[in-house]
C-alpha cells in the first residue's frame, strides 16, 4: 500500500504560544517541515485525527491498514480554523465528514485514514469513516469547479466527502495574494517613478519576509506600482511561479495553471532552477517579488519603453544563467512602426543602462516573449523602423565597413611608412597638411575597427575609453577637412604663395587641440558607453562604443559637421569652376589631354575635404539605405583612395624639368600636392592676363 505524502500538525507541540508566531515563524516552519519529513518517511500508514477526537489509538484499532505503532505517522488537525487562520491554506482540516486538502497533497498517491468522532472506534466498519486513496478520488483531470466552490468556507482547495469518497476541485489556478504589506516610503517623483529609489526598494525585499503571515502578499507601493511577493517556505514547493494580469490597471495574479496563464496578455513567469539557485546560495526561505513600475525615469537616450512598464524580480540573491530561463509575455500589441526589443537593467547608476545581453527577443504576430537568463529590470525598448535596418543590409554594411576600414588602415599605413621614413626631401605645406588628415584618418579606421570588439567586452569603462577615443579621431579628422579647405581657399587668394609664419604649427595646435576640449566635454557629462544598432531581428542587433545621448550627438556630431560640410563644400565648387574655367584656355592644359589627371584631383578634393561624408544627409525615406550604402563604401574606403591620390600627385614626373637638369629625385625641393602638383588658378590666371 502507498503511504501518504501529508503535512504535520500537533497544534501546542510544534507551534506553541500563538502569540510567538509571528517572531518565530520563519524558524518554526523549518522545524516543522523536518518532523513532518521523518513522519512521512516512516513506511507506515497515516491517520488523520481532527481535534474533536476524544477516543484511544491503539495496536488493536481494526482499520484497513493495520496500525504499525513504529512507523505509522499521526496527523492532527484542527478543526477551528480561525485560532491559526493564515496557516489553513498550508494544513488540511476536517469539517462534516469533508477533508479539505491543498492540492499538491490530493494529487499525490497516499491512503488517508480519517477519525472524526468516538463513533469511529465504536464502529466495525470504521473504514468507512474515513479509508480514502487520494489519487484514486482526486486526480490532474479533476477541473476547477467555480460552481460548486463559490459557497465553500475553503477556496484553493479539494474538497473530499468522507462518505461517497467524491472529490470536488476548489483551487483556483488565478489566487489573490492572502494579504496586503503597505511600505510607507514614496516613490513617485514628479510624476516618474525615480529609478535609483526602485533599485532601493527591490533590495529590501528579503526584509519584508519576516512580517508575512501566510504564503502571498500584496505589495502596496505607490502610484504607478504593483507588486506581489510569494515565498516558499516548504523546500518541496519549489516550483515554477507565475504572475500574470490583463492591462495597467489590473493587479498582479499569481497564476498556477499553464493554460489559464495563456488567457492573460502580460505575464512573468519564474522557473524551479531559480528557486534551487536561490537556495544554493544560503537564502533562507527562498522567495520570488515582481513588481511592476509605471512610467520609471527614462535612460540617457530618452528611450520609448513597451507602455512605458518596467517589470522587476527580485529573490534575494543574484541569480544569472538560468538554462531555464525567465519567461515575460506581452501580448495583442500593436507594434507596426517599432520593433521591439527585450532589455535589462542591472540596477547600477543613476538612470537605466538597457542592455540586450542575457535577454532573447521572439516576436509571433504581435506578441512579444522575453527569455532572460538573470534576475533584474526588465523593459521592452521600442525603436522606430527607420532607425532601424534590415538584418540582411546590417549584414552587408558591416562586411563592407569591415573590408574597407582594413584596407584604408593598410593603405594609409604605408603612405606614413613612404611619408616618414622613404621621404628624402622636404615636403610642401599641402603634403604636410594632407599627412595630418591622413593620421587623423587612421585613427579614426583603427578605432572603428577595434570597436566592436571592445563593445562585446561590455566592460564600462573600457567601452567608455574607446568611445572617448573614436569620438576624438572622428572630430580631428572632421577638422582637418576644415584645415584642408581653409589652406586651399588660402592659397587661392595668396596666388599659391602661403607666408604665413609657422603655418602648419598653428594649423597643427588648433587642429588637435579643439577636438581634445569636445571630448572632455561630453565625457564630463558621462555620456559615453554602450549604444546599440538596430535590427529588425532584434537577435541581430550590434553593440558599439559611442555616444549614449543621441541630442548630444545631434548638436557636437551632426552639427560640427554641418559647419564643416559648408565651408568644404563651398570650397570645392569655387575650385572646380576655376577648373573648368582654365581648362578652356591653354595654359590650363599645355600637354594635350590630361582627364586622367583632373578626375585625381576632382576626387582627391572630396576625400581631402570630406565632402562623402555629405551623404548622411541624405539617408532619409526612400533614399535611407542607397544613400547608407554610398556612405559606407566612400567612406570606408576613403584611407584607400587618399594612397592612390598620394601617390598619383607626389611622385616626380620624370619629364619635368628638375629631373633632367639633376638627373635624380632628390634634387627635387619640394613634394607638392593637391593642386599644387597640377596647376595654380590663380597663377595661371595672371599669366593668362599677361599674355
Amino acid at each position: 500500500m502507498i503511504q501518504l505524502v501529508g503535512f504535520l500538525w500537533i497544534f501546542h507541540v510544534l507551534l506553541g504560544d500563538s502569540k510567538n508566531m509571528g517572531k518565530n515563524h520563519v524558524n518554526r516552519s523549518s522545524q516543522q517541515n523536518t518532523k513532518l519529513t521523518k513522519c512521512l518517511n516512516s513506511g507506515g500508514s497515516c491517520y488523520v485525527v481532527a481535534d474533536n477526537f476524544y477516543g484511544i489509538i491503539n495496536a488493536s484499532m481494526n482499520f484497513t491498514a493495520k496500525l504499525k505503532v513504529a512507523n505509522d505517522c499521526i496527523i492532527f488537525l484542527q478543526k477551528n480554523e480561525t485560532r491559526q487562520k493564515p496557516l489553513w491554506k498550508r494544513w488540511p482540516q476536517v469539517k462534516n465528514l469533508s477533508l479539505y486538502i491543498s492540492k499538491d497533497l490530493a494529487e499525490k498517491d497516499m491512503f488517508i485514514i480519517v477519525l472524526d468522532g468516538q463513533n469511529c472506534l465504536n464502529s466495525t466498519e470504521s473504514s468507512v469513516c474515513g479509508n480514502i486513496s487520494t489519487k484514486t478520488v482526486c486526480n490532474s483531470r479533476t477541473k476547477y469547479n467555480e460552481n460548486s466552490c463559490k459557497d465553500k468556507d475553503y477556496n484553493d482547495k479539494y474538497i473530499i466527502n468522507i462518505t461517497s469518497k467524491t472529490c470536488v476541485n476548489c483551487d483556483n489556478p488565478v489566487k489573490k495574494p492572502d494579504e496586503t504589506i503597505k511600505i510607507n516610503e514614496t516613490f513617485d517623483d514628479n510624476g516618474e517613478v525615480d529609478a535609483s529609489k526602485a533599485v532601493e526598494l527591490m533590495s529590501g525585499m528579503e526584509e519584508l519576509i519576516s512580517k508575512m503571515n501566510g504564503t502571498s502578499a500584496e505589495l502596496s507601493v505607490g502610484k504607478g506600482i504593483e507588486g506581489v511577493i510569494v515565498r516558499k517556505s516548504d523546500p518541496a514547493e519549489l516550483n515554477n511561479v507565475s504572475f500574470a494580469y490583463m492591462d495597467s490597471n489590473d493587479k498582479l495574479k499569481i497564476v498556477e495553471d499553464p493554460e489559464t496563464l495563456k488567457t492573460f496578455s502580460r505575464s512573468v513567469s519564474i522557473s524551479e532552477e531559480a528557486f534551487a539557485k536561490a537556495v544554493s546560495l544560503n537564502i533562507s526561505v527562498p522567495f520570488a517579488a515582481v513588481l511592476r513600475f509605471m512610467n520609471m525615469s527614462q535612460d540617457e537616450n530618452n528611450s520609448t519603453v513597451l507602455n512605458n512598464e518596467v517589470i522587476a524580480i527580485e529573490m534575494g540573491a543574484e541569480i544569472k544563467n538560468l538554462s531555464n530561463k525567465i519567461n515575460i509575455y506581452f501580448k495583442n500589441f500593436n507594434f507596426d512602426r517599432f520593433h521591439p526589443n527585450c532589455t535589462s537593467w542591472n540596477g547600477e547608476g543613476s538612470k537605466p543602462n538597457w542592455t540586450f545581453k542575457g535577454c532573447e527577443t521572439i516576436l509571433i504576430g504581435n506578441d512579444i516573449k522575453c527569455k532572460c537568463s538573470h534576475l533584474t529590470f526588465f523593459a521592452v525598448l521600442l525603436t522606430p523602423i527607420n532607425e532601424t535596418i534590415s538584418s540582411y543590409d546590417l549584414n552587408t554594411l558591416t562586411i563592407i565597413t569591415q573590408v574597407g576600414c582594413g584596407l584604408s588602415v593598410f593603405f594609409l599605413g604605408i603612405v606614413l611608412f613612404m611619408y616618414f621614413l622613404i621621404r628624402k626631401t622636404q615636403a610642401s605645406t599641402a603634403t604636410q597638411i594632407l599627412i595630418h588628415l591622413i593620421c587623423a584618418l587612421f585613427l579614426l579606421n583603427l578605432t572603428f575597427l577595434v570597436n566592436h570588439f571592445v563593445a562585446n567586452l561590455h566592460s564600462h569603462v573600457g567601452c567608455q575609453v574607446m568611445a572617448a577615443l573614436m569620438h576624438y579621431s572622428m572630430l580631428a579628422t572632421f577638422t582637418w577637412f576644415a584645415a584642408q579647405g581653409f589652406h586651399l581657399c588660402l592659397q587661392l587668394y595668396k596666388g599659391g604663395h602661403v607666408t604665413v609664419k609657422r603655418y602648419v604649427l598653428k594649423l597643427s595646435v588648433i587642429s588637435w587641440t579643439l577636438p581634445i576640449i569636445m571630448v572632455i566635454t561630453v565625457g564630463s557629462l558621462s555620456k559615453y558607453g554602450e549604444q546599440t544598432i538596430y535590427a529588425d531581428n532584434p537577435q541581430n542587433n550590434v553593440a558599439m562604443c559611442w555616444i549614449t545621448d543621441n541630442n548630444i550627438h545631434y548638436i557636437v556630431n551632426i552639427g560640427y559637421y554641418s559647419l564643416v560640410f559648408l565651408f568644404t563644400f563651398t570650397t570645392v565648387i569655387i575650385t572646380l569652376s576655376w577648373l573648368f574655367c582654365l581648362k578652356r584656355t591653354k595654359a590650363a592644359n599645355p600637354q594635350g589631354n590630361r582627364s586622367g589627371i583632373s578626375i585625381v584631383i576632382v576626387m582627391g578634393l572630396c576625400f581631402q575635404l570630406g565632402v562623402t561624408w555629405g551623404f548622411a544627409f541624405f539617408a532619409h525615406s526612400s533614399f535611407r539605405i542607397p544613400a547608407t550604402y554610398i556612405f559606407t563604401i566612400l567612406n570606408s574606403f576613403q584611407g584607400f583612395f587618399l594612397f592612390i591620390y598620394y601617390y598619383k600627385t607626389t611622385r616626380v614626373d620624370p619629364n619635368s624639368a628638375n629631373a633632367k637638369g639633376k638627373g635624380n629625385s632628390e634634387s627635387i625641393s619640394t613634394l607638392k600636392t593637391g593642386l599644387e602638383s597640377v596647376v595654380n588658378p590663380y597663377q595661371s590666371f595672371e599669366k593668362d592676363k599677361g599674355m
